[in-house]
């Protein structure tokens, strides 16, 4: 015991954790000592008032009956005796009788400023009916119960306080013991731990046993053991990582992009070369300096402070800024640079620097402008194209909407642009519409738009117009203009235009209507001789529905098998027997009925849908005349007419000896008639594509001569075989000297270069006496025949089936 005080004080001084542990046992201990004390006392005193109260109760059923007869006796001396005998009993001071019906008797004395507790009952006589003789009070002192409780606080607090203090001095000395003289071995090897002695393991002063190698203490010191082991391989990582960021500085220093490293303030701390050579700047004259005032001049340091205000706050917001910036070289030479921004962040998170990266882009920003414009003009006019244009026109109608105006849409088609395209050739073609867009521009005010949709087709925006025949004015400044002839290769040709013109919002208030209106009324435009300018009508509308109609309907024809050949006879204008047939096609749809082939082989041609059709027609003509053969036993020749563009087609050729090799017919047999307009087209491809007709033996026509450019001079240039002479000029060749005399000279000079003629449209015996006179050695017309179906047709030859040999 004598040894306490000094381990206590041992404990204060060597060991703080010990100490502190000690006070907040006993602190703990003492908390827990004075509830369960309480309790216990609180327990006791509660029993010694049940005990009084249980007395009470006891007076109450053992003296109730005698002193009810004592008093029913008037026995006053018996009565005092009762009462006496109360009073005797522990803590009973005080009695109170009270004796009906006014009288009373007190024994006993209530001391003062005592604490009591009282009982009352009555006391009952039992006779022939039960009789209140009087009520007795009994009154206890409690002082008694009050003293023996504050024994029993002192003796408990003495011997739980010593109980708590001794265990609490017990548990410290085991924690001493076990714990914390280990954790001052660790703190001091933790104290004097460095780089410099990592050989050095942490060693405690108790056994190595497996049970102390797995408890906490054992696995502390296992902790520190592999940490030093750990520094010790990270201190070998160091040496080799030093080696690594030196190389990585390099790369920094060597990098393609400029590298910027800034501090939290965003003044510059260091600038690679890149840099030096993207913008001219030295890097360490920088230094210190914000990367958006780097410049002398003040304003446009101004302005890029803002732009690096707003960089700033993207960075701390969301993390990184990238972008394109304009910036300047330290000469004032503008340049396009990317930027990556990103903070330099610390371990916790917390941005210690920014990292600028930048990238000269100005070569690619000078192909995105290039694209960009390539996206929205016309690379051919450089005028605005179909996207551009649709999102002015939207903008225009936004536009009139707030101002309440009127917005004019024109719809531009030049006429007979594909036959120029088409003899003239392409370069002449993008002449032309190069020409055109200028005479086009020319009549417009700088509000208004022209634009190229594609082809031969612009499109006119006309804003803010007063009425409606503001557009007609702008339409009729357009038409004047396309008067003067056009000058291609060397030639003098004269185009001209149709336009179509819708107005918002009288015609519609919505953009793509406005088109299909404005369509629809160059459309009629056309229909009313070229050259001229119509309004929208509902009408027009009508129309445009039915073309469209018309185009779905022909998409699915020859799927529908809807198209049918007609044949018409080609006569021996000398011998008057057969020597071919002309296919035409013609169109019998269940809803639009029999339909002519100028009526659908235009739009036909327009939308592709001439290749699959000129196919067809190629194969049933070759059939026909081959099943001609089996049904006279003679061979009758074939002529299929073959437009422009079904003959520039890649596959033409090999659709034609295709046709030929499936109906097993001699390539001499077949004629393809060849429009005039396919001669002035001067090209390699055209001289190659009927060089290789001719040599596989398949006969060529010109047909509708006279009707276009009649350049003669191409006549000898292409293997042709045949030259047929349009109906126009036959039919008044009885009527008109003019056209007999160009008849006349027509036949003869085909025939002087060793050409076959036809003519075409011969109605009248009048006529073919003329042709036979002339020296014309074929006719076709209604004189001998109509075109007739197939099976008509086969029945034609059965009653004329004498053929030229």
């Amino acid at each position: 015991m004598p040894r306490l005080p000094t381990r206590i004080q041992r404990f204060r001084k060597g060991s703080p954790l010990s100490f502190r542990l000690l006070a907040w046992i006993l602190l703990f201990s003492s908390a827990f000592t004075l509830i369960a004390s309480a309790i216990q006392i609180y327990s006791d005193y509660r029993k010694d008032l049940a005990q009084i109260d249980s007395r009470m109760l006891v007076v109450e059923s053992g003296y109730a009956s005698s002193l009810a007869r004592s008093l029913w006796a008037l026995d006053q001396k018996l009565l005092q005796t009762q009462m006496e005998g109360i009073l005797s009993l522990p803590d009973i001071v005080h009695l109170r009788l009270r004796i009906e019906p006014d009288s009373e008797l007190v024994m006993g004395e209530i001391p003062r400023g005592a604490d009591t507790q009282s009982h009352r009952f009555d006391l009952i006589h039992q006779g022939e009916g039960a009789l209140k003789l009087g009520e007795l009070t009994v009154t206890a002192n409690l002082d008694r119960v009050y003293e023996d409780m504050k024994v029993k606080v002192g003796i408990i607090m003495a011997t739980q306080f010593l109980k708590t203090f001794f265990v609490s001095i017990l548990i410290i000395l085991v924690i001493q013991h076990f714990i914390t003289r280990h954790l001052t071995t660790m703190a001091n090897y933790a104290k004097d731990f460095s780089l410099a002695n990592l050989s050095t393991p942490l060693t405690l002063d108790r056994p190595d046993t497996p049970s102390h190698r797995n408890d906490e203490i054992g696995r502390v010191t296992e902790a520190f053991n592999q940490m030093r082991e750990r520094l010790n391989d990270d201190l070998v990582r160091q040496k080799r990582d030093a080696a690594e960021i030196h190389k990585f500085s390099k790369a920094i220093e060597q990098s393609p992009s400029s590298v910027v490293i800034c501090d939290r303030q965003w003044r510059v701390e260091f600038a690679n070369h890149k840099f030096t050579q993207l913008t001219g700047y030295n890097a360490k004259s920088i230094v210190g300096r914000h990367p958006g005032a780097l410049s002398d001049d003040n304003v446009n340091n101004r302005d890029n402070r803002h732009l690096w205000q707003s960089i700033r706050l993207q960075v701390q917001r969301v993390g990184v800024w990238q972008g394109e910036v304009n910036s300047v070289r330290r000469n004032g030479e503008r340049f396009w640079e990317q930027l990556i921004v990103t903070p330099i962040k610390n371990g916790a998170g917390d941005a210690t620097g920014y990292l600028i990266l930048g990238e000269d882009i100005s070569i690619r920003k000078r192909y995105e402008q290039q694209l960009l414009r390539q996206a929205n003009y016309d690379i051919l006019t450089g005028l605005p194209n179909r996207m551009l244009a649709l999102d002015r026109l939207k903008l225009a109608l936004a536009q009139a909407r707030r101002e309440n105006s009127m917005v004019g849409v024109m719809f531009l088609d030049l006429d007979n642009f594909k036959h120029i395209n088409d003899t003239l050739g392409h370069d002449a073609g993008d002449n032309l519409l190069i020409e055109a867009a200028r005479r086009i521009s020319s009549c417009l005010r700088g509000t208004s738009t022209v634009a190229r949709l594609g082809g031969d087709e612009f499109l006119v925006i006309l804003p803010g117009l007063a009425g409606p025949e503001s557009s007609s004015q702008v339409a009729e400044r357009i038409l004047s203009t396309f008067a003067p002839a056009y000058f291609l290769n060397g030639q003098e040709v004269f185009v001209t235009t149709s336009i179509g013109i819708a107005i918002y919002p009288t015609d519609s208030d919505n953009s793509g209507t406005l088109l299909q209106h404005a369509d629809a009324a160059m459309y009629q435009a056309k229909h009313q001789g070229k050259s001229s300018y119509a309004h929208f009508t509902q009408e027009m509308s009508e129309v445009s529905h039915e073309r469209l109609q018309m185009e779905s309907r022909l998409r699915r024809a020859l799927e529908l098998q809807e198209m049918e050949l007609y044949f018409q006879p080609i006569i021996d204008t000398t011998t008057g027997s057969l020597k071919a047939a002309e296919a035409l096609i013609r169109w019998n749809n269940p809803a639009l009925g029999m339909i002519m082939p100028d009526r659908f082989i235009p739009l036909a041609e327009e939308t592709g849908l001439i290749i699959p059709i000129g196919e067809w027609v190629l194969e049933q003509a070759c059939l026909a005349a081959a099943g001609w053969k089996s049904v006279t036993g003679q061979d009758i020749g074939i002529s299929v007419n073959v437009s422009p563009r079904q003959f520039r087609d890649s596959g033409f050729t090999k659709a034609v000896m295709g046709a030929l090799s499936n109906a097993e017919l001699a390539p001499e047999m077949l004629e393809l008639e060849i429009t005039e307009r396919l001669l002035l087209d001067n090209s390699i491809e055209t001289a190659e594509i009927l060089s290789n007709l001719d040599r596989a033996g398949i006969r060529l026509s010109v047909d509708d001569f006279g009707t276009g450019y009649s350049a003669l001079s191409y006549l000898k240039s292409y293997p042709f075989d045949t030259l047929k002479i349009d109906k126009s000029f036959v039919q008044d060749v009885m009527k008109e000297p003019e056209d007999a005399t160009l008849v006349r000279a027509i036949i003869n000079m085909a025939h002087s270069l060793g050409l076959s003629v036809v003519a075409e449209g011969v109605e009248d015996e009048a006529q073919t006496l003329f042709l036979r006179q002339e020296g014309c050695d074929f006719a076709q017309g209604y004189f001998y025949s109509r075109p007739l179906p197939a099976e008509e047709f086969n029945e034609w030859l059965n009653l004329n089936h004498r053929t030229s040999t």
